[in-house]
């Protein structure tokens, strides 16, 4: 077997398709295609366009899983989720109202994937537990508690956790008057409020605290 033609794909201008034989065959970055020694005329055995086929679902995944990490930084057990997730035989209907099954992408691929992704940096829990101490409910307000909860809830280790809360400057007072300021006239009862704030995780003497405050302002 030969391959007869290499073409930028019109979609992703970052593929290339790749013809054997004058028939579409396979996609690969572009990148992919310098590593692997791909050019037109080159012979290749079928072991060998198995393996090239396989690092085309390599590249695919990895520009997936690329993408989902820079929408907002990620946890590594959210990116192990999302890997997980693409391995798994799914179902969908085709333009004929036909429902058809897609295979998944194979655990290893999934883990080579994981493993690029971390070494280049995108996967880190620490960054990502200070990138969440700062940014979360930064506006409305969220207590230590909250916080710890929902990380503890991403698999981040107790150790990053506490460290990304120390490192960072909020506090539950301030994080209580911001509550308090965007909640209070929604609550016809003191006893109401308070039980609110109780449940997103400040204790009970911050909160008379700070009501007790706000009062008096």
């Amino acid at each position: 077997m030969k391959i007869t033609d290499i073409s930028a794909q019109v979609k992703n201008p970052d593929r290339v398709n790749i013809s054997v034989d004058g028939s579409y065959r396979f996609s690969l970055d572009i990148f992919q295609v310098g590593e692997l020694g791909i050019k037109i005329g080159r012979e290749i055995s079928e072991a060998e366009l198995e393996q090239i086929e396989n690092e085309s679902r390599f590249g695919k995944l990895y520009a997936r899983a690329l993408e989902y990490c820079l929408m907002r930084p990620h946890s590594a057990r959210e990116v192990r989720d999302y890997l997980w997730r693409k391995t798994r035989t799914t179902k969908y209907k085709s333009r004929d109202g036909q429902i058809k099954e897609r295979t998944g992408d194979s655990a290893e691929n999934a883990d080579r994937v994981f493993d690029r992704l971390t070494n280049k940096g995108y996967i880190d829990d620490e960054k990502f537990a200070r990138f969440w101490v700062q940014n979360r409910n930064q506006a409305k307000g969220a207590s230590r508690r909250k916080l710890t909860a929902e990380l503890r809830a991403k698999g981040v280790e107790s150790a990053l956790i506490e460290q990304a809360l120390s490192d960072s400057d909020r506090t539950d007072e301030d994080e209580l008057r911001k509550i308090i300021i965007k909640k209070r006239s929604r609550y016809d009862s003191e006893q109401k409020l308070i039980a609110y704030l109780a449940r997103q995780g400040f204790s009970y003497d911050d909160i008379k605290t700070a009501l007790q405050d706000d009062i008096q302002a």
